[in-house]
């Protein structure tokens, strides 16, 4: 995968997302100080996903840009294998680990190791529960990634602007939805799930959006480890036993590009084509594979996080907290891991559609027009 990664260094990303500097003596944007030259960990879930392989790169590129060594290790989805790169890291001695966890539940027993030996911990995407040894998490405002996904379907829809405003003279409707969510052992789908299903509810309870299959629950709808495959195979289950009766499904809320991809497979496997009886399909993560099915009227919408922004906030994380300060947070009351609040930075999402892929993605140099229509 090719990928243009911010490479100028921390200052130039703190600059970006309006960081300010950590209250140490030393400043944040330079490798000064205690961790100058050491080891950080980067433990990353997969590289079945290219947003983590974006991920992956982007926060080891900038931590090398300050002059830190980087062990960036993927487990492919098996928790075992992230523990014990873990495990790995803590006893080459890195001096942070930046987790991005696979299951978030798991990790309680190798982040105490990572405690006794004095290693702060920053959680990276989602957030790691059930253990004191978190000390800062970095992420998005993943309540509001849920609620553009919602304003995505509805907007595709005709019943709402791309920020959620009411449309003049929308139509009556009803359109029949269907719902996915993400993995359940991933706390952000939750937040994903509960903020889109905020903006849906209403229209669910007047009867303009009517799900026609009944599946509205997270644990009816989530989709373990975000699995397209999975995905294809409920929706193509819903399609043969709810829509047999000639109906169509008009909209669909999805969480992730991935899980876009599958419904898309089902619903071409059951005979719908890319024209007006097309469902509108929401997604997240702007990968190049959903950026153009959104080009070729597949997949109506997508959600932009920033994963080269996302890797400044971390790698700031990091410097501040080597350096004896505190890193710079906007939340600290949301994110309860079940044993403590963590302080958290959010950032800002954006939703792509066809209409804004050039100023959005082009412009800011996350993808290049041939990558997009090659």
């Amino acid at each position: 995968m090719k990928k243009k990664v911010l490479l100028a260094g921390l200052a130039a990303g703190a600059m970006i997302i309006g960081l300010a500097a950590c209250s140490s003596d030393t400043p944040s944007g330079t490798a000064g100080g205690a961790g100058e030259g050491g080891l950080i960990g980067v433990a990353m879930p997969t590289k079945s996903s290219e947003r983590w392989i974006a991920d992956g790169d982007a926060v080891k590129s900038q931590l090398e840009e300050q002059g830190f060594k980087v062990d960036l290790q993927y487990a492919e989805d098996d928790i075992p294998t992230q523990v014990s790169q873990i495990e790995n890291m803590i006893t080459k001695g890195a001096e942070v680990l930046i987790v991005a966890s696979i299951d978030g539940t798991t990790l309680t027993s190798v982040l105490q190791d990572a405690a006794d030996a004095n290693i702060p911990v920053i959680a990276y995407d989602r957030l790691i529960r059930d253990t004191e040894n978190v000390n800062y998490y970095a992420s998005f405002d993943n309540l509001k990634v849920g609620q553009q996904q919602a304003w995505s379907v509805l907007n595709g829809l005709g019943l709402t602007e791309l920020d959620g405003t009411a449309t003049a003279d929308a139509p009556a409707g009803p359109f029949n939805v269907e719902l996915f969510a993400g993995s359940p052992d991933d706390n952000n789908a939750t937040f994903f799930f509960n903020g889109a299903m905020q903006e849906l509810q209403p229209f669910i309870d007047s009867g303009v959006l009517v799900v026609k299959s009944d599946q509205t629950n997270f644990n009816t709808v989530a989709t373990l480890r975000w699995d397209g495959e999975e995905a294809q195979s409920r929706l193509e289950n819903i399609l043969t036993s709810t829509y047999s009766d000639g109906s169509k499904v008009n909209g669909i809320l999805s969480p992730y590009d991935g899980i876009s991809r599958g419904i898309i497979s089902a619903l071409e496997g059951a005979g719908y084509t890319v024209d007006a009886e097309w469902p509108v399909i929401s997604g997240q993560d702007a990968e190049i594979d959903s950026v153009k099915a959104i080009n070729s009227g597949e997949q109506f919408a997508t959600i932009f996080k920033d994963t080269r922004q996302l890797a400044a906030v971390a790698v700031e994380m990091a410097v501040a907290v080597l350096n004896g300060g505190t890193p710079e947070t906007n939340n600290t009351t949301d994110y309860d891991n079940g044993v403590k609040v963590v302080d958290s930075m959010l950032l800002d999402s954006q939703i792509v559609v066809k209409d804004n892929i050039p100023s959005v993605l082009i412009e800011s140099g996350y993808w290049t027009e041939a990558e997009i229509n090659g």
